[in-house]
């Protein structure tokens, strides 16, 4: 089950060929079908008679605005997430059951944005427990992520032997996602104690995302 090359054997039980290739086959299309029920809730966004599209783009900025950045976190963390399946040989009941947590999260992200985008940022009181629920289903996300491979590099037998690595390399980049997992827990919290903040928290994703970006 190894090649001469590579003396770490693939643990017994453990799903290996076709098996690792449709999971993350299921993985992508989970991933698709979520980032496409993320424009539902703007389908329907059109022009009132008299009314320029500036002035729709003005009263659904929030439900345009939740709409981008959750596309752009899903495209991240899907990135991130592929990166990791891409270097597996085999997967075993642990990988099976964090990736499919993993998918859960992202499946219930379009639902949490509509809600999200519904709650009206601009508005005075805005529904904190909503951008908790919205911030803390990214940070479980994340921290998904960084368990899954975290649990990767301590059973190299499941690693493609071009991935296994030191565990002192990469730098800050092997934090990332717990250092995301953690700023979305934090921001989670801000939305539950200062909502009219929170919406503010995705500004620094970008930056966050380039500072911890992986070394390879």
């Amino acid at each position: 089950m190894s090649d001469a090359s590579d003396d770490v054997a693939i643990p017994p039980g453990a799903s290996t060929g076709r098996a690792v290739d449709r999971l993350i086959n299921f993985s992508d299309a989970v991933v698709a079908v979520a980032i496409t029920l993320l424009v539902l809730p703007i389908v329907d966004v059109r022009p009132s008679p008299g009314q320029t599209f500036a002035q729709v783009v003005a009263d659904n900025s929030a439900q345009l605005g939740v709409f981008f950045f959750t596309f752009l976190l899903v495209a991240i963390m899907w990135r991130v997430h592929n990166r990791v399946l891409n270097g597996i040989r085999a997967y075993d009941g642990a990988v099976f059951w964090l990736n499919t947590l993993w998918l859960t999260t992202i499946a219930l992200l379009p639902w949490l944005s509509a809600q999200l985008g519904d709650s009206g940022w601009d508005t005075a009181t805005p529904d904190g427990t909503i951008g908790f629920a919205f911030w803390g289903t990214l940070g479980i996300t994340s921290l998904l992520t960084a368990g899954m491979s975290l649990y990767l590099h301590h059973h190299p037998g499941l690693l493609e032997p071009s991935e296994r690595r030191d565990p002192s390399e990469g730098g800050i980049g092997r934090f990332r996602g717990l250092l995301f997992g953690v700023y979305f827990m934090l921001s989670a919290v801000i939305s539950l104690f200062w909502p009219q903040w929170s919406h503010w928290a995705g500004i620094l994703v970008i930056p966050l995302s380039i500072w911890v970006r992986p070394a390879r």
